[in-house]
């Protein structure tokens, strides 16, 4: 419904941010009748979105609406929030309001039928400039000038900007030759808002190879594993799929649905990872493949022949296990099944898919307006939050910047 416009036109909405946070945040306001500009630094909006797509545009997750929420951990209670109006299902809803089909593949993840974003980013920005929403790029926000104006770095020079409201969507840490730098979090700290040091989410973690592993099996995939993590709470977490051997360790989609729980354990200077090289076979039947008279052939070739291991598992087996243990059937059998694998480190932030880490929900109130600073609100992944890959992340960005939007409105509305 079309809000009623007050007597005195106010200056327009600013969202600083054009990634899907700061879109949907946009288009929430024009659809309300608020005029709304949005600022971004890059020449053009969306371009980590897009980049995200270039391998299969993964917009949400169609799994049970309570599994889906646990995927935010500690953060879940929060997510939910903004979830509660604008879900998975809502999300897709809103896709196919932009004549985009969308299909739940095999694992579960929702894409666009063409798989890519950025059919769907051109029939987004027709719809926010039919809508009235303008757009200026290559504006860099550095802060607040004297007055309490918006400041920007602009190709022509410094410019203020008024604002009745502001919608912050200013992306984490990573990726910053697309437009998230973080260089933001000086400016909020500055203005005593609590800020968790951003830190590398669904990213590589490093590992002390050898020079062998390094050079004949850097970039070779490691299928169909089962990858295990210990917990606090004397749990473990498991999942299975591939990951890739780097030259310095590990990465890939299974690494990264076990980045939150290895990055805590690195805080201690280490973090373990256990893989399953076998998850097809039990330990009793392997142990006793094992067992049996090797008649003549070479190690490799009776793990290859009664293990179903490959080269890259193989490699990987002599590099995380002793010799002793190698040489002993029932030993090697339960390296197989459960290989301790040392981690010494995380890949730097700016590779990461995305960060965690970001303004603290206690700065926030609960329509995501910064308690330091009123009229200004927070969306998008500057929040501290985090989320494995697999559609989660947009997810909670979509719904978040929808949520700051409905928060401006109530703003806007408020007795002056």
């Amino acid at each position: 419904m079309v809000r009623s416009q007050p007597s005195t036109p106010r200056s327009p909405v600013a969202v600083i941010g054009g990634g899907p946070a700061g879109l949907m945040a946009a288009e929430t306001l024009a659809l309300a009748g608020v005029p709304v500009t949005v600022y971004d630094a890059m020449p053009s909006v969306g371009r980590k979105f897009l980049l995200a797509g270039v391998g299969g545009m993964n917009i949400t997750h169609s799994e049970p609406k309570a599994a889906f929420i646990e995927r935010y951990r500690e953060a879940s209670p929060w997510v939910a929030e903004w979830l509660a109006s604008f879900d998975a299902d809502g999300l897709r809803d809103w896709i196919h309001g932009l004549h985009i089909d969308t299909f739940v593949g095999s694992s579960g993840r929702v894409f666009p039928v063409e798989m890519k974003a950025a059919p769907l980013l051109r029939a987004w920005l027709r719809r926010l400039r039919d809508s009235g929403v303008t757009i200026q790029t290559r504006h860099r926000w550095v802060g607040w000038d004297e007055h309490d104006q918006l400041l920007f770095a602009t190709p022509e020079g410094s410019a203020s900007v008024p604002a009745s409201a502001v919608v912050l969507a200013l992306g984490g840490g990573s990726w910053a030759r697309l437009g998230s730098d973080g260089a933001w979090t000086d400016l909020l700290e500055a203005r005593d808002v609590t800020i968790r040091a951003l830190v590398p989410a669904n990213c590589g973690f490093t590992a002390d190879w050898s020079t062998h592993l390094k050079e004949r099996f850097a970039g070779a995939p490691l299928k169909q594993v089962i990858a295990r993590v210990s917990l606090p709470n004397e749990g473990m977490l498991e999942r299975r799929g591939e990951c890739v051997i780097t030259q310095d360790g590990l990465e890939g989609s299974l690494i990264y649905a076990l980045s939150a729980e290895l990055r805590e354990q690195l805080s201690t200077g280490e973090a373990w990872l256990t893989l399953d090289l076998a998850p097809d076979r039990n330990l009793t039947e392997l142990t006793a493949a094992l067992q049996q008279p090797r008649k003549g052939q070479t190690l490799s070739s009776l793990l290859r022949k009664r293990a179903g291991l490959d080269p890259v598992k193989i490699a990987l087996l002599h590099e995380c296990l002793s010799r002793e243990a190698i040489a002993e059937p029932a030993k090697l059998a339960n390296g197989i099944k459960n290989l301790p694998v040392r981690l010494t480190g995380t890949r730097p932030l700016d590779e990461a898919i995305s960060s965690a880490g970001g303004v603290s929900r206690g700065a926030l109130n609960d329509q995501l307006m910064l308690r330091q600073l009123p009229g200004v609100f927070c969306a998008g992944e500057m929040l501290d939050w985090e989320a494995p890959t697999g559609g989660y992340l947009l997810t909670a960005c979509f719904a978040s910047g929808r949520h700051a939007a409905l928060g401006v409105l109530n703003w806007l509305d408020r007795p002056v």
